[in-house]
């Protein structure tokens, strides 16, 4: 994620709100500490992230990326253990 500007982080908190006790799965690879820095007015920030943070399940993930097997010309490999001899 990038910074906002600030008509970005009013529309993303106006979508916030509306779907506030709506089902709703976000997702990012930054942690939601992260995310005050992003948002030009820190008051919509925090209004958005306590929205989101108070009221969800959060669920983390942890392992390798799955993006180096997605490159073009790139073979998909697996997570197998390698065997000794």
């Amino acid at each position: 994620m990038r910074e906002l500007t600030a008509a970005q982080a009013d529309d993303l908190y106006e979508l916030v709100s509306e779907r506030s006790g709506k089902s709703m799965i976000l997702t990012s690879n930054r942690a939601p500490e992260e995310w005050y820095k992003l948002f030009p007015t820190p008051v919509v920030g925090e209004s958005l992230l306590d929205r989101l943070i108070n009221t969800s399940y959060r669920i983390f993930m942890d392992g390798p990326s799955y993006r180096p097997n997605k490159r073009p010309g790139q073979t998909p490999t697996t997570n197998r253990a390698k065997s000794r001899s």
